[in-house]
């Protein structure tokens, strides 16, 4: 499968999970555009697969729209398709619900949540525009089976999942398709935190038992942004290993 010719934006490219993804794009034909806030470590990425990059801190909606205004321009007019990887996904977890500040409980929801639906609204205009435009959301499996000690991150991943059932139904009549990804724990610096527990429970529990790398996710993305994968649009896949079925 091919994505030569497709214009793909990837946000949370800089490191992990998204620059993984980037990379297997990249390797596919597609033509990126990489955002993050990590401006360093995100141009460096743009630099080493041709692609462009430019700032986003998802957080502020004046950044989201100037990056929509930006890939405007910089693919013509003509998106294909959209990762919504950026998220907060670190320093959240291991606590019970009742210690979650609020301050950080509204970080999590305006960067992840809000932060989502003003990147996917900013470029909407330009995948409609391609004719065969593609969205898919990075959401997590913990939204799945509930996992504890981490409600904040769990409950942003659940509501990206229903956005993205809702947003399918909005975006069906032009023929632009909306999926999600729910991965489990990949081999990531953002999971280096994660208790040793945690880890040994997917591990020990996925139908293929081991760690899981996040390059096995990225062949089901690169898919999910083909043209082939419109059928598919608002459905939630678990690339988790055989961790939960749904």
């Amino acid at each position: 499968m091919s994505l030569d010719g497709r214009h793909i934006l990837v946000t949370g490219a800089a490191r992990g999970l998204g620059a993984t993804i980037a990379k297997a794009l990249a390797e596919k034909g597609a033509r990126l555009v990489l955002a993050d806030i990590a401006e360093d470590e995100g141009r460096a990425v743009a630099a080493s697969l041709d692609a462009v990059f430019h700032p986003i801190d998802l957080g502020d909606p004046a950044s989201i729209e100037a990056l929509g205004a930006a890939v405007a321009a910089s693919t013509s007019g003509g998106l294909h398709g959209l990762v919504n990887n950026g998220a907060i996904a670190t320093g959240i977890g291991g606590i019970g619900f009742e210690d979650i500040e609020i301050d950080s409980w509204d970080r999590v929801m305006r960067v992840n949540v809000r932060g989502t639906w003003l990147m996917t609204m900013a470029v909407a205009p330009q995948l409609r525009a391609s004719g065969s435009g593609r969205i898919v959301n990075v959401a997590s499996d913990t939204a799945l089976w509930g996992a504890p000690r981490l409600l904040s991150y769990v409950a942003s991943k659940g509501a990206i999942i229903s956005m993205t059932r809702s947003l399918a139904r909005e975006f069906g009549p032009d023929r632009v398709g909306v999926t999600a990804i729910a991965p489990g724990i990949l081999t990531t610096p953002s999971t280096d935190y994660v208790p040793e527990a945690r880890h040994r429970l997917y591990a020990e529990g996925r139908a293929v038992p081991g760690p899981q790398a996040p390059e096995d996710v990225t062949a089901t993305i690169a898919f999910l942004l083909s043209e082939g994968a419109l059928a598919l649009t608002g459905q939630v896949l678990p690339v988790n290993n055989g961790f939960v079925f749904t």
